[in-house]
């Protein structure tokens, strides 16, 4: 089993300094759509799947506003299919794909494979099959599931997993993934926990943005990106603990789980170089 971690989503939003905290304030800030691509014996399961090829040919898929606030690249071989591909694989060995949650910049490549399996936590997916509020303005576009995607929704309803709840996927696998409940940002938000090896991975989506966010020591978040999750938030309460959980995770077990988010281009810089194979600190909290 191996896990490859890929960008598939590149953005640029105006003034670094404000979205970042650092860099100029008329310089561009770089945020990622950090995808995962882990093989299996039942073929490839993607976890996110970034912007697809449909929306880079369409961006009306993606909407001005979305196109304006966040300046993607729109690059097709930044698509999940093409990184598939890239990797030596077929579009047709991606069997399941597992979003994080259904915002438009985590599953615009879901029609770059109609055949594949999407598991999604039930709440999730009935909140973007009716849109209201601001998830209606920002993040769910139905376009993107249009072509009609197998969904498998899931109740909030499985074992423990270092003090969260946790819900088992894919029976069969060859490696253990499981739905981490993390909502807040949306009403179905989910983390993703892989096993790979003797450690885990735990993909937490838009839980936080920035890796100084779950810093057990001394957190903070960018002035931009802290408004921009107040704002984006269906329920903020709820994110701002389970950010709180997220640090007491990085404090208690930094040896046993590495934790990312889905835009830290810092955190998938560190990963996709295969640093912490390489014996780097196990999560960046504590790198300047």
């Amino acid at each position: 089993m191996r896990v490859h971690h890929i960008n598939c989503g590149t953005m640029c939003p105006a003034s670094a300094r404000f979205v970042l905290g650092e860099g100029g304030l008329f310089s561009k800030a770089r945020l990622v759509c950090h995808c995962l691509v882990i093989e299996s014996n039942d073929g490839l399961v993607l976890v996110d799947t970034g912007l697809g090829l449909h929306d880079i040919a369409d961006t009306a898929r993606l909407g001005r506003r979305f196109i304006r606030r966040s300046a993607p690249v729109l690059d097709p071989q930044e698509a999940a299919v093409s990184r598939v591909e890239q990797l030596g694989f077929r579009r047709e060995d991606v069997r399941h794909i597992i979003p994080t949650h259904l915002d438009l910049d985590h599953i615009g490549g879901l029609s770059d494979f109609p055949s594949a399996q999407v598991h999604v936590f039930r709440d999730e997916h009935a909140a973007a099959m009716v849109p209201e509020g601001r998830s209606k303005l920002f993040g769910y576009r139905p376009r993107q599931w249009g072509h009609g995607p197998r969904w498998t929704p899931y109740a909030v309803d499985g074992e423990r997993w270092f003090g969260f709840e946790a819900v088992r996927v894919i029976p069969g696998l060859s490696t253990e993934v499981l739905l981490v409940p993390l909502a807040g940002h949306t009403s179905g938000h989910c983390g993703v926990a892989v096993r790979e090896g003797g450690r885990w991975l735990l993909h937490a989506g838009d839980a936080y943005f920035h890796h100084r966010e779950v810093d057990p020591v001394a957190p903070r978040s960018p002035p931009g990106l802290a408004l921009f999750q107040r704002m984006r938030s269906v329920d903020n309460a709820a994110r701002l603990a389970n950010q709180a959980r997220l640090r007491q995770l990085v404090r208690d077990h930094a040896d046993e789980v590495s934790i990312f988010s889905a835009h830290c281009a810092t955190e998938f810089d560190r990963h996709a170089a295969g640093t912490l194979a390489a014996g780097a600190p196990a999560h960046g909290a504590h790198v300047a």
